[in-house]
């Protein structure tokens, strides 16, 4: 897997790659990531990437000229112009990060570890030429219901979250079903991420849900008076499964219902 994250911050990359799975993803040869500077793609001595709104308006807007080239660069052929539109790569995806994008889920992350390459386009200042959305980004994403200064911190997350999922990035390959939003599978199904529990908890049909994880307890046994649950220390994996299933769903309940099928 290749990532490529386009920027007017370089050097903003320089510690979230040093660390955890990714690093050692990258290390690994499992994936490879590489940072482009957007400037080196103006033609002005003043390396201009931005300009001021047509039409009026508050803030600066990333001029599409750099954007459009940097790509090109990097894919190594021209993505087309009104009269010739290109035809994306099916294994590759270009994303530009966006508070007006779709909202980036873990189904998301499983879709994009299937691809070969993903190129971010990481905007800036009160927003980015519409015709980077609309003629060269594949797709527009957004991490949250929330605005941040720019593009790199939504996109690093995104590689991230995409990391983890290949095979091979986690010492456990286990680790990444059982978490939030895993899928829950009904009992007909294969494959649960957590065991079934009884019937009066568990989704009907034969849908798929996902649920936040449970929780997790280690030692000590006993901290300030809060004790762990006992079913967790007995040693019976079948009531501990039990036990899990039914706390993913109560947490899930509490923390995030919208998750929970309709009644």
């Amino acid at each position: 897997m290749r990532f490529d994250l386009i920027t007017i911050f370089p050097e903003f990359f320089a510690g979230p790659l040093e660390h955890g799975i990714v690093r050692r993803a990258r290390e690994s040869g499992l994936v490879e990531v590489r940072v482009q500077d957007l400037r080196e793609f103006t033609k002005d001595r003043h390396r201009t990437v931005d300009d001021r709104p047509f039409g009026g308006g508050e803030g600066m807007v990333l001029k599409p000229e750099p954007l459009f080239e940097a790509v090109e660069s990097l894919v190594g052929h021209s993505v087309g112009d009104v009269a010739k539109p290109g035809v994306p790569d099916p294994k590759a995806a270009i994303i530009l990060m966006s508070a007006a994008g779709k909202l980036f889920r873990q189904e998301t992350a499983r879709s994009y570890a299937q691809l070969e390459r993903i190129i971010f386009i990481c905007g800036r200042y009160e927003g980015v030429d519409e015709r980077v959305a609309e003629h060269l980004a594949t797709e527009e994403i957004s991490v949250g219901d929330f605005v941040l200064s720019g593009g790199e911190l939504p996109a690093m997350m995104i590689v991230d979250a995409v990391t983890r999922l290949l095979p091979g990035a986690l010492g456990n390959e286990a680790s990444s079903q059982n978490e939030s939003f895993s899928r829950v599978a009904s009992p007909e199904s294969k494959g649960n991420a957590l065991p079934p529990a009884d019937s009066a908890s568990r989704p009907s049909g034969n849908t798929s849900h996902a649920f936040l994880d449970f929780p997790h307890y280690t030692r000590p046994a006993e901290y300030r008076g809060w004790v762990v649950p006992e079913i967790l220390i007995g040693g019976n994996h079948g009531e501990v499964a039990k036990w899990r299933r039914a706390a993913a769903i109560e947490k899930t309940r509490r923390n995030r219902p919208d998750l929970l099928p309709r009644e």
